[in-house]
């Protein structure tokens, strides 16, 4: 292996192990509500079939979605450095068998046209390089019907005492602008053509300058077959 090939492999070893820790301390708590709102919204807790969560990292948000439902759950990471953890949370929930990782780069998915019922992504748009490729390649991949949820924050209705403790945690938050991004996946939406789509920025009573975040939900129509 070349030393650069080296370093790389070191690099993405340490960007896993910096994302584990804060999976386990400042972000234990935003996944539990966000799998429920996401299977609530999206009506999971029966569903069957197959999601992806893009860019999930240490598959923590797949966990829960596992205890709230029956689908089969995908990790899909352009960083394998996090999969060995993922298997491994996985068993120890109990929900091994519903899951499964595959190194994926969000601007080319190696999954067939029409393949998953739901796909889901927090925390990870942000660093696609090629946002229109990658949105582009979640609308092939989702089946006639399907639903992709995107964006990054928190769920709409984890209390605010709770948001303002996870973003003190991480040393006050991220500090960007989830308008001028809520703006961007909108235009993103209609250069696209999509038709059903609604961008979200939660701003629930008395937030009080806590950052939820922005999100962008959009849905495969059932009479399109591909892109």
């Amino acid at each position: 292996m070349s030393a650069s090939r080296e370093a790389a492999h070191w690099e993405q070893a340490r960007s896993a192990g910096r994302m584990i820790r804060a999976s386990e301390g400042a972000l234990a708590p935003v996944y539990a509500p966000l799998a429920e709102q996401i299977v609530r919204d999206f009506n999971l807790a029966d569903a069957d079939g197959v999601g992806i969560d893009l860019g999930s990292g240490p598959g923590t948000l797949i966990v829960e979605l596992c205890k709230r439902g029956e689908m089969h759950w995908i990790n899909a990471d352009i960083n394998p450095y996090f999969f060995s953890y993922f298997y491994d949370l996985a068993e120890e929930a109990g929900v091994a068998h519903r899951v499964s990782a595959i190194r994926a780069d969000a601007q080319d998915l190696p999954f067939r046209d029409a393949y998953a019922a739901v796909i889901v992504s927090r925390g990870s748009y942000q660093f696609w390089n090629d946002r229109r490729k990658a949105f582009d390649e979640i609308y092939r991949v989702l089946e006639p019907g399907g639903v992709a949820y995107v964006g990054r924050g928190l769920a709409r209705d984890m209390p605010v005492d709770e948001a303002r403790q996870v973003r003190s945690n991480q040393g006050g938050g991220p500090r960007y602008d989830r308008f001028a991004h809520a703006r961007q996946l909108a235009n993103l939406m209609k250069e696209m053509g999509i038709e059903q789509w609604d961008v979200q920025v939660p701003t629930p009573d008395g937030p009080q300058g806590v950052n939820y975040g922005v999100w962008v939900e959009f849905r495969k129509p059932c009479g399109d077959a591909g892109r």
